[in-house]
């Protein structure tokens, strides 16, 4: 177990909406963990081949438990079907201290959120803690019906406190939700989308207009396929050790089959938890994380999913 790594208990199980569970954790001895900000998430660590990435959704502050939703997924690998079939209340597991790709702008005059499916689990935290500090907010919250859309009555309880609009497919006749116009209505404010791939890219295009600063999101899995073209070497700088990448793998496939200890969680380069420092060489970014800014620059990269453009890369490993 990695010095980092949490042990935890599963304290509650609940059902959310059709496909969609959440867990709660605490500390074993029941003690505080550390605390993080909105739009965070966790990795949890089902076994030693099972590390998946979720968003936290509850209150934070409190340090007294992590809480997350899992959608079981007919098209994952396996993290999903894992918690709804096997996870069991009063089982111990790991998790990873929380980590933040999708921070909240408490400074924006007006925060405007599109949440699509489970993509609620990190928005349903933010509009919780402008509500708490008083901040105008608005959320747009999108599902295929009510009883697949998940905390629906906790949402609810904030309903004077900012602007809620739902849209259900069932209800709006397979209308789509009309982001141009969300965009158009709000152009001052700061823009915040977490979904599925099709509704990011949406978001995206229809975002295109506004400040990049003002426009975030959060993928669930990746878009490119992994580097697994091959054909160079990774030379570990903490112990001098040379690994050629051969074709069909990618570097973390190599670094684990040659054990080293690397963190890593989803394998699609969205969850941050295999960033790495990169001290020399050229990487071939697939991740959806790093800006473009960060990708030119060259200093860290997701080894989960990017490769090399250089014959030589130095990781800091």
């Amino acid at each position: 177990m990695s010095d980092k790594e949490i042990p935890v208990r599963v304290q509650q199980i609940r059902y959310e909406a059709d496909t969609i569970l959440s867990v709660e954790l605490v500390q074993l001895d029941s003690s505080a963990l550390p605390l993080f900000e909105a739009g965070a998430h966790i990795d949890l660590i089902l076994s030693d081949q099972l590390r998946r990435s979720y968003s936290l959704y509850q209150p934070y502050g409190k340090g007294r438990s992590y809480s997350v939703a899992v959608h079981l997924d007919p098209q994952g690998r396996g993290g999903s079907r894992h918690v709804h079939e096997m996870l069991r209340v009063g089982e111990q597991i790991r998790v990873s201290p929380p980590k933040n790709n999708f921070p909240l702008d408490e400074r924006a005059t007006k925060s405007v959120f599109i949440a699509g499916g489970i993509g609620i689990t990190p928005i349903i935290c933010m509009i919780r803690r402008l509500s708490e500090i008083g901040r105008p907010w608005e959320l747009h919250y999108a599902a295929r019906s009510r009883s697949a859309a998940a905390f629906l009555d906790g949402i609810g309880t904030l309903a004077g406190k900012g602007r809620i609009i739902y849209h259900f497919d069932d209800e709006k006749g397979g209308d789509l939700m009309d982001l141009d116009a969300i965009f158009a209505a709000s152009p001052e404010a700061h823009f915040y989308c977490c979904g599925p791939e099709p509704m990011l890219a949406a978001y995206e295009k229809a975002g295109a207009a506004v400040p990049r600063a003002q426009v975030h999101l959060e993928y669930f899995s990746g878009t490119q396929e992994a580097a697994r073209d091959g054909g160079f070497e990774v030379v570990l700088a903490q112990s001098g050790r040379a690994l050629e990448i051969p074709s069909g793998k990618s570097i973390l496939d190599v670094l684990l089959d040659n054990n080293v200890s690397v963190p890593f969680a989803c394998n699609d380069g969205v969850c941050g938890t295999c960033e790495t420092r990169v001290l020399e060489g050229r990487p071939d970014h697939r991740d959806m994380i790093l800006t473009e800014e960060e990708r030119a620059a060259g200093e860290t990269m997701m080894v989960c999913c990017s490769g090399s453009k250089s014959r030589r890369l130095v990781l800091d490993l």
